[in-house]
């Protein structure tokens, strides 16, 4: 199955979006700009696999960027809680 390039473009952005407003969520164990944006995009990722898991198959932008913030609060608090020790 071949990606289209907007819709690339669009998990990368929706990936960023999401990693900023984790950053913003879970305070104390961010990254920084560009860290919280690389976070938000494997955090997509990372709600991408564990929704479907639980019953929940986003289907909207509105979803996938939930799916995407959830992916990514989920690995700033793990990497937060990696990185204190």
């Amino acid at each position: 199955m071949a990606l289209a390039p907007m819709s690339f473009l669009g998990w990368i952005i929706i990936g960023a979006l999401a990693g900023w407003l984790a950053g913003k969520i879970v305070e104390g164990y961010g990254f920084g700009f560009v860290g919280n944006m690389v976070i938000g995009i494997l955090g997509a990722c990372i709600g991408g696999l564990i929704l479907p898991h639980l019953g929940m198959v986003p289907v909207s932008t509105s979803g996938n960027f939930l799916a995407a913030t959830l992916g990514a609060v989920i690995l700033l608090f793990v990497l937060g809680l990696l990185k204190r020790r």
